[in-house]
């Protein structure tokens, strides 16, 4: 209460102050309406992972600091630039984080700035890397290698990335530089984590909660695809992060606020990202908010774009029953070279997007919209096209009815395991496979394709991964050592080669949703999650409990696998939300 008070006052104050201002600062005072959504934490390296030249009391910067420069000239860590060369300290923080780096410097002789150099890395190998086009290091969207001054007897805040690294060098000659602190800057959304998932296989609970961290890092000035690169507002990317967010946040401002930007920017005919496909996710995220959240005024908001757009991809349908849309025709990268299998997933997204089109017109009562949109998805239903043994074109047949699920999973899904697997189309081949009953082999696929990540020093999903990749491959929390290979510098395709692979991107946390979803069994089946219905698979895991928001409060379930086989369950919840079981 007293904290909240003193808030007010200083506001009120300083809204007094710009009041008082000429009309030439009226700029400032609509400024004041602006803020962040995000706070800033300092946190100090955990390890030194690499140091090279001379180097003293090094293991200072690992110690907490508090900020500030002092007098003392004690508990200072030194580089000297001599004779024998300059010296260099590699920096592990023990996560992937968001946000900066601060620079605390002590007294050396000669009260001038020393310069340094400055690498952010996502992995250790990203952090010793120049920007060179061997391994693709570059500093697109986020700069992460940087020459500055840092000043005698002060302190410096730089960088804005996405990091666990960071490799320091003392660049002048003859110097000394004196750190008394070197800690990062997180910045993130300070807010809970009201969604769970606690199992009996510790894997799968560690890759739920990576999946929800690596959500949680882009949920930044708006819902980003990755904190590193390309920190966009991509509606694709969007999908299984909104689909996370739903599961573990419950309602946040990030999705609205990114949605309508992504509107906002889109004048039709245009698609959204230039892609059909983003689009068409715009419109399936817009009906699943709906269903969490049951907010008929922002989705009231939406009616003129919604009705306006849904007409745009019924005029994409050709007299055979085929999808012919235009723009990029894109799922994603590893399937962007299969043509026919492209085809069958942009028809089984014109299935889908305009089925949820017609639910949503239904809700705002534009029954004739609704009408068309129920026609044309039944023309889209009398033509199937082949994915070609694409998973991705695969799955969303399965997902739209195209396919029978099972067909799908028997004929392309479950055919080698996790391998052809993709970070965001992971999210549908699980959603595929588990319309077809097939638990078992989703949950093998988790563990096969994201523990994969894990094993390698992941504590965040990335932006594509490859099983191919993993062979004689060191971890990228490790300096690879002589004969292996470099997973992040010298793995990656398409856009993602090399050192511009993003290792925090959201589009690949859809196992979180999908634990909970089939694992602890909850999925919402009235808008507003006033209804949910449990239906737990536990398969071979001995027990799975959780948490689940809801607009009233959370949802809590524990299931236990008995000796007979059965699961004993136990739920509970507020009473505005009614258990379907």
């Amino acid at each position: 209460m007293k904290l909240t008070l003193f808030f007010f006052c200083i506001l009120s104050i300083t809204n007094r102050v710009f009041a008082q201002l000429p009309p030439v600062f009226e700029q400032y005072r609509a400024q004041m309406a602006q803020s962040e959504a995000t706070v800033r934490r300092f946190l100090s390296p955990v390890k030194i992972l690499w140091k090279s030249g001379t180097i003293a009391n090094a293991e200072q910067l690992l110690k907490p600091g508090n900020g500030q420069a002092d007098l003392s000239g004690k508990g200072v860590c030194s580089l000297k630039s001599d004779g024998t060369g300059k010296p260099s300290v590699l920096l592990d923080f023990g996560k992937e984080l968001h946000g900066g780096l601060q620079i605390v410097t002590g007294q050396w002789k000669v009260s001038k700035p020393i310069t340094v150099r400055i690498r952010f890395g996502e992995s250790a190998s990203e952090a010793m890397a120049d920007i060179e086009p061997k391994q693709n290091a570059t500093n697109d969207h986020a700069i992460r290698d940087m020459t500055i001054q840092v000043p005698w007897l002060g302190k410096l805040e730089i960088g804005n990335t996405g990091f666990r690294f960071v490799r320091i060098d003392l660049v002048d000659v003859d110097t000394e530089l004196l750190l008394k602190e070197v800690r990062a800057i997180f910045t993130f959304r300070d807010i809970p984590y009201l969604g769970s998932f606690h199992s009996s296989d510790t894997l799968l609970n560690k890759i739920w909660a990576t999946g929800a961290y690596t959500v949680h890092l882009n949920m930044q000035d708006y819902l980003w695809d990755g904190i590193k690169r390309d920190r966009l507002v991509w509606v694709g990317d969007m999908h299984p992060e909104v689909s996370t967010i739903n599961a573990v946040f419950g309602y946040n401002d990030v999705v609205p606020k990114s949605l309508d930007l992504a509107r906002d920017i889109t004048p039709l005919p245009g698609w959204m990202n230039g892609i059909s496909t983003y689009s068409m996710w715009w419109i399936l995220i817009q009906r699943d908010w709906y269903l969490h959240h049951g907010n008929m005024a922002y989705l009231k908001q939406q009616k003129d774009y919604l009705v306006n757009l849904l007409n745009l991809l019924m005029q994409k349908i050709d007299n055979k029953n085929s999808e012919k849309l235009d723009g990029t025709r894109f799922l994603d990268w590893p399937s962007s070279e299969n043509a026919k299998g492209i085809h069958a997933g942009l028809q089984s997204m014109m299935v889908l997007s305009l089925d949820a089109g017609a639910d949503l017109c239904r809700l705002l009562n534009d029954a004739e919209t609704a009408r068309k949109c129920d026609a044309a998805v039944a023309r889209l239903k009398q033509y199937v096209p082949d994915p070609n043994g694409s998973k991705q074109g695969a799955a969303l047949l399965a997902l739209s009815g195209l396919v029978p699920a099972s067909k799908a999973n028997k004929d392309v899904l479950a055919v080698d395991g996790a391998h052809n697997f993709s970070t965001f189309y992971g999210y549908y081949m699980l959603q595929a496979q588990a319309k077809a009953g097939d638990y078992k082999g989703a949950l093998a696929n988790i563990r096969e394709f994201w523990g994969g990540m894990l094993a390698l020093g992941a504590t965040t999903f990335w932006e594509d991964f490859n099983l191919d990749w993993v062979n004689n491959t060191g971890r990228i929390d490790e300096l690879v050592a002589d004969g292996k290979k470099d997973i992040h510098g010298d793995c990656g395709a398409y856009c993602y080669v090399g050192f511009r692979h993003s290792l925090s991107h959201g589009w690949a946390s859809g196992p979180t949703p999908w634990l909970t979803e089939h694992v602890l069994g909850i999925s919402v089946v009235e808008p507003g999650c006033k209804a949910i219905k449990i239906e737990p698979h536990l398969e071979d895991l001995a027990f799975a409990e959780g948490t689940f928001p809801t607009p009233y409060g959370v949802v809590k379930v524990k299931h236990t696998k008995q000796a007979n086989g059965k699961i004993q369950s136990e739920i509970s919840g507020p009473k505005e939300v009614r258990i379907i079981r």
